[in-house]
């Protein structure tokens, strides 16, 4: 073949109707956006709940795993329980400090 021809990919087999490649078209767009909330959880563990901060983390780490072992669905609902606890242990965090400042600046 000249170099300036096309030529046909050996990996995709065309279907019966002629559209080779819209099966992994359809999967690629269908790949969901990761969401472990690393981030937040990361900073939820200066916050003072911290067996929560850390089960926070453990599940966000283990979205990111599930995500990169394309499980996505699993992934999403390990992000989706990182998410929770995050923001239950960064509430429990506000009252915990809450209280404590509170109770020393009264009884000082």
């Amino acid at each position: 073949m000249s170099p300036g021809t096309l030529q046909p990919d050996v990996n995709t087999k065309p279907s019966l109707d002629g559209s080779a490649g819209l099966l992994e078209d359809r999967e690629a767009q269908e790949i969901p956006p990761l969401r472990n909330y690393l981030c937040l959880t990361m900073f939820t563990c200066f916050c003072p709940a911290w067996p929560i901060n850390i089960v926070a983390l453990v599940f966000s780490v283990l979205s990111q795993n599930s995500y990169n072992e394309e499980d996505y669905e699993g992934s999403q609902r390990l992000g989706r329980k990182a998410l929770h606890m995050g923001i239950a242990s960064f509430i429990i965090g506000l009252i915990v400090i809450t209280v404590y400042s509170v109770l020393h600046f009264t009884t000082v």
